[in-house]
């Protein structure tokens, strides 16, 4: 079987429709069109519903999805075991962060590892914690750092590096601002800004606001921190944000009692071998641990 049939396979998966794999593979549509169809004659099954011009998994695709990633995986670990025999920090890096820690946390790391390393092609993904999770599992991205999972994520091996304790936060001119000492139920009153649902810090904030009896029941949700907290500059409502994004145009409520923290760190698979960058990259990162 020809890798670059799975690699196509994968692709379109991934990115949804046939052209856009094409254009990530660097190939025509119809020879990308050609590598699914030898495939699936490898097979000896449909692995896609051809509905207009889209393409939906068929059952026997959906069981060959993990089979086919898990080859594309042990290939790059093979050449990555190659590459390692030298002592060179070189070659592509395929790294995922999290919005916020590749906002906040990474630019100093990422200005000095390119310094030291600039040879290393930097090949860098933004999704929220739990989509990266997924990739590094599915061995997409060699490392990711990101807001650490919990309970930790079954098949990764973490790295905590930063402590990111968060509080609640409003508009200077919203009510609970202008309250002396307001009490945690206070909140019950007014909307929440906060991230979805499914997210780990969502389930953190969750967690401790429950034991004030204050409802996590948003009003509005984003996976982007900068979001709420722009949201929550308009005045309505208050969010939960890192202490480490605290500025001027918000005001912090000291509630007492309340600690919700947050870790954040880096995420890789167990039976992966690391490239020599993403080796180096690990150690600085390892430096930088609070």
């Amino acid at each position: 079987m020809q890798t670059n049939t799975v690699a196509a396979f994968v692709a379109v998966c991934e990115l949804g429709s046939l052209q856009a794999a094409a254009d990530h593979l660097h190939i025509s549509q119809p020879a990308a069109s050609k590598r699914l169809a030898n495939l699936e004659q490898q097979l000896g099954r449909r692995l896609f519903d051809r509905i207009g011009r889209r393409l939906e998994l068929t059952e026997a695709g959906s069981a060959y999805l993990p089979h086919a990633r898990e080859l594309l995986a042990v290939l790059a670990d093979g050449r990555r075991t190659l590459d390692n025999l030298g002592a060179t920090v070189a070659g592509r890096l395929r790294l995922i962060l999290s919005h916020h820690v590749g906002l906040h946390r990474m630019p100093p790391i990422l200005r000095r590892f390119v310094q030291l390393y600039p040879d290393v092609e930097m090949d860098i993904a933004f999704a929220e914690s739990e989509a990266a999770c997924r990739a590094v599992a599915n061995g997409e991205r060699e490392l990711a750092v990101i807001t650490l999972p919990r309970p930790a994520h079954p098949m990764l091996i973490q790295q905590p590096i930063w402590a990111d304790p968060m509080a609640v936060y409003v508009a200077p001119e919203h009510p609970l601002a202008r309250m002396d000492n307001p009490e945690l139920a206070a909140l019950n009153d007014y909307p929440a800004l906060l991230p979805p649902r499914t997210s780990t810090t969502f389930a953190l904030i969750r967690a401790q606001l429950e034991r004030f009896a204050v409802a996590a029941n948003p009003r509005m949700t984003s996976h982007y921190l900068e979001t709420l907290r722009m949201l929550a500059s308009t005045g309505i409502g208050w969010t939960v944000l890192p202490q480490a994004m605290h500025d001027h145009g918000l005001h912090m409520l000291p509630f007492s009692g309340l600690e919700i923290r947050r870790q954040l760190g880096s995420v890789r698979h167990p039976r992966r071998s690391l490239s020599n960058a993403a080796r180096a990259l690990a150690e600085l990162l390892a430096g930088a641990a609070s």
